[in-house]
Formats: structure tokens, sequence, C-alpha cells
């Protein structure tokens, strides 16, 4: 039989966000991994799986996850994470990929589904979709993500505060993911495109070092790489206008 590869999302951080059927996948299966920088670091998705399995189940494995510079270096990264995988689908029938937020969602899961399409052949490789960011920020915040015929545009400022701006002065929420180290740009986007006022940002979400504050606070305080910006759309007050 082939073996079964599993992108478990667990959530921002929160274990109680794991869904029942996120901790049956991961319960079933044979050995659960879960990315790290390096070796001796224990990252979040370790440490929300820790809640559902025993640790001896656990495998670390080195990904360059904020490696964007160096091309080469994280794609031999890549590699090596992905034969490190491979390794343990030749020793098991299931192998769970844990993976804060959605494995389809920004995920390295994705480009270690990638790798093993090549390495091992036949593997099936099924995903487990869990709750994000956003989910999480709007529900802590009290912001509204969606209403009616709104759309919704999710941007990685990693792509540049550029085009954040650009998704500001169009119509809709705007959500922005891993800002923190551009905060003051984000800002100044927002201010620009008066979207400044009802705007929230969270890090650590449903961690004891949780911060759920007002975009207007932001200032050129260093942030959390992980940060989530929620710039709701403009409404007019009225209940279901937008329908």
């Amino acid at each position: 039989m082939s073996s079964r590869l599993v992108g478990v999302g667990v959530g921002p951080g929160d274990p109680e966000l794991v869904t029942v059927k996120g901790v049956n996948a991961l319960r079933e299966a044979d050995v659960v991994v879960v990315p790290v920088m390096d070796s001796g670091e224990r990252g979040r998705a370790e440490a929300t799986v820790l809640h559902y399995v025993p640790g001896e189940k656990v495998v670390r494995v080195v990904f360059a996850l904020n490696e964007r510079s160096d091309r080469e270096r994280r794609e031999a990264a890549w590699d090596a994470a992905g034969g490190r995988v491979a390794e343990l689908l030749g020793r098991h029938a299931a192998v769970a990929f844990a993976t804060i937020g959605d494995p389809n969602v920004y995920s390295t899961f994705t480009y270690l589904a990638q790798t093993i399409a090549d390495l091992v052949p036949g593997t099936v490789v099924e995903t487990v979709p869990g709750i994000t960011a956003m989910q999480d920020l709007a529900a802590r915040s009290g912001a509204v993500l969606t209403e009616g015929t709104e759309p919704l545009t999710l941007v990685p400022v990693t792509a540049g505060a550029a085009v954040l701006k650009d998704a500001l002065a169009g119509p809709g929420t705007v959500v922005a993911y891993k800002f923190g180290r551009q905060a003051h740009e984000v800002a100044e986007a927002l201010r620009e495109t008066g979207r400044l006022a009802d705007a929230v940002w969270g890090s650590a979400l449903g961690l004891p070092e949780e911060s759920v504050r007002p975009a207007a606070e932001l200032d050129d305080t260093p942030l959390p790489y992980l940060s989530t910006l929620i710039a709701p759309a403009r409404r007019d007050g009225g209940r279901g206008g937008k329908l």
C-alpha cells in the first residue's frame, strides 16, 4: 500500500483551536513531523501538537523557514527536509506534518508535498484544514471579516508594503500577514488610504504573550514576524448594506 503524508493545520497557537479532525489525524499517524528553524528549538506547531500526542511520536525537521535572500540555501534546506520525510515515509504507513494555520495557506507543507511527489512517487498526499490567524484575530478583536458581497484580500507583507497599499486602496477587508518587520510602513499605508481607524493587529494569538491592539498604536517598535493585521471594509453601519 502507498504511504500517506497528511498536512494538518493546527491553528495559530491556541491548542483549543485544533479541529477534532486534526486531532484524530495527529493521533492516527505513525509519526508527526514538526518544522523547526534549528534542531534545538521548539516551534509553535510542536508546542500545539504536544497537547495531543506524546513527545516520542514527534520528529523535528529543519526548514529554512525565514530564508528569503539566499535561494540556493533555501532550496537545499527544502531538499534536505524532503529527504528526511521521505525516509520516514519509507518506514511508516502514515506521516503527519503539523503546520500552524492551514496547510493550504502560505504553509511550508506546500513545498514539502511537491518535494515528496518527486522523491516518493505514489505517496498519497492529504490535508486537514486548520483555523487561520485572521479568523482567530477576528474572533479576539471583534472585527468582522466580510459581509454580503464584500471581497476579502489576503496579502503577505513579505511581498512589499506597496502590494499592501494597493490592496488597501481597493474595496473590502484587507488582511496582512507577516508584517512585523515592516510595521512602520504598514501604518503609513493605512494612514494614506484612510484605513487606520478601524484596523487591528495581533500576535502570538492564543499564547500567554498574546497581543491584540488597535493599528492606530503602531509605531517604530519592532513586532513579532508573524503579526497579523485586519483592516475591515468601509461600512455605513447599516445592517445588510452590502447584500
